[in-house]
C-alpha cells in the first residue's frame, strides 16, 4: 500500500515561519510530481506548491510565490516545503499529494493527484 505521511505544520506567528515533511511508502519513485494542497474552513483544496521527483522548476500558488519554497531528499523518500512570511491567510490543513505524471509538468489540478496523506495544520495567528 502507498501511505504519505506528513508531520511538522502547527502555529505560529504571522511573519513567522513552519515546515512541513512528507515521507512516502510503497510509492514508486519515478515519473511522479509530488506536492502541496491545502483547504481552509469552507473553501476547496487548492494547490500550493508541486515538483517532479526527477527535476525541474517547481510550481506555485500566486499566493505563495516568494514566501514558500518545495524541496525533496530522494534518498529519505521525503519532500519538503518551507514556509516563510506566513499570514493568517496561510491557515489550513495540508496535504501531501502524488501523482503519475510521465515527463509532464507538474500542475496544481487537484484530480490529477491519486495519493493523499491524511493532512497536518497549520495556524498562522496575527
Amino acid at each position: 500500500d502507498v501511505q504519505l505521511v506528513e508531520s511538522g505544520g502547527g502555529a505560529a506567528q504571522a511573519g513567522g515561519s513552519l515546515r512541513v515533511s512528507c515521507t512516502t511508502f510503497g510509492l514508486t519513485y519515478s515519473n511522479r510530481c509530488m506536492g502541496w494542497f491545502r483547504q481552509a474552513p469552507g473553501k476547496e483544496r487548492e494547490g500550493v506548491a508541486t515538483m517532479h521527483i526527477e527535476g525541474g522548476s517547481p510550481v506555485f500558488a500566486d499566493s505563495v510565490k516568494g514566501r514558500f519554497t518545495i524541496s525533496q531528499d530522494n534518498a529519505k523518500k521525503t519532500l519538503y516545503m518551507q514556509m516563510s512570511s506566513l499570514e493568517p491567510e496561510d491557515t489550513a490543513m495540508y496535504y501531501c499529494a502524488a501523482g503519475w505524471f510521465g515527463r509532464a509538468s507538474c500542475n496544481l489540478v487537484r484530480t490529477d493527484f491519486e495519493y493523499w496523506g491524511q493532512g497536518t495544520q497549520v495556524t498562522v495567528s496575527s
